[in-house]
């Protein structure tokens, strides 16, 4: 049996876990998005959960090989910019019709990594599913809100495949401690001048209780999902996100969806559900952190170029 934390947990269920959290912490940030602006609240988040993951998990910097160093940074910009994105995009649109174009993102990663034109339908439905949800018939779209959410669909995507890849290397939440604090610094550029002026003690206990909401708890349970399943299962799972972003934007915001924007978010949900053609992921080694293997022990500055 293979070691680890939540090694005998459904993968499935520790994703849904952490969707539910992630929208519900991004339904809790609009008020504070209105007060340090999306960026700023990105910063304050991300610099929060990165003081307690490196709290909870001590960063293992001595097993950073040369090799993973593009993958722990591309991972934490894409967490930056899917964060950042996002929450700018709710700040002009619905949190339903938010999720449903950043999941766009994901729903291609599934599709065209089975290999199979037949899955590239499934993205088309769901497209035809945003449509619904935009209504462009009235006149009233919001394209700078439709871009961050396409932006942070972007993020997602880039995001799971990087994800996988830093789960195999480090253990549990360990890479978290690392790529999380990468975020927050590069997430500081811009969300610093947004938000400085306006932070105060009661600001800071928001971002703290946010951060533990997402990306703490729902972040840690990805990371270790995606261990566990392959990046199609995953990513397909994400469908019924974009109908817990409506169920919680009906409850916390107080936005209700039109008939056709509740046809557009099944339309989004049967795509993703379509879409899943693959199971388990096989199982692989322990990640380098469980290992002994000297080759894993090298420090990074000491690896020969």
């Amino acid at each position: 049996m293979r070691r680890g934390t939540g090694a005998g947990v459904p993968p499935w269920s520790m994703a849904v876990a952490a969707m539910l959290l992630i929208q519900l912490c991004n339904a809790l940030s609009v008020g504070l998005v209105s007060e340090v602006g999306a960026a700023g609240t990105s910063w304050l988040r991300l610099s929060m959960g990165a003081l307690v993951f490196m709290l909870i998990a001590r960063p293992p910097l001595h097993l950073i090989r040369r090799a993973d160093v593009p993958a722990l940074l591309g991972l934490g910009a894409a967490t930056g910019l899917m964060t950042t994105a996002f929450l700018a995009a709710i700040d002009r649109i619905p949190l339903g019709t938010a999720v449903a174009i950043e999941f766009l993102g994901p729903l291609a990663v599934a599709a065209i990594r089975s290999g199979s034109r037949r899955m590239l339908a499934w993205p088309g439905l769901a497209l035809a599913g945003v449509v619904l949800l935009t209504e462009p018939w009235q006149g009233a779209i919001d394209l700078a809100g439709i871009g961050f959410a396409a932006l942070a669909g972007l993020g997602w995507g880039v995001y799971i495949l990087l994800t996988q890849r830093v789960g195999d290397r480090f253990s549990g939440i360990s890479g978290l401690s690392i790529t999380i604090p990468i975020a927050a610094v590069m997430t500081a550029f811009i969300g610093v001048p947004e938000a400085s002026g306006s932070i105060d003690g009661r600001i800071l206990l928001i971002a703290l209780g946010l951060a533990l909401l997402a990306p703490v708890l729902p972040f840690g349970l990805e990371m270790l999902a995606l261990r566990r399943m392959s990046h199609s299962a995953f990513g397909t799972l994400m469908a019924v996100e974009p109908a817990l972003g409506v169920l919680i934007g009906l409850l916390v915001l107080l936005q209700t969806p039109s008939p056709y924007q509740i046809a557009g978010i099944v339309l989004v949900v049967l795509a993703g559900a379509g879409a899943q053609r693959h199971g388990a992921r096989p199982l692989d080694p322990e990640p380098a952190d469980a290992r002994t293997r000297p080759e894993d022990k090298r420090p990074l500055l000491e690896e020969t170029p």
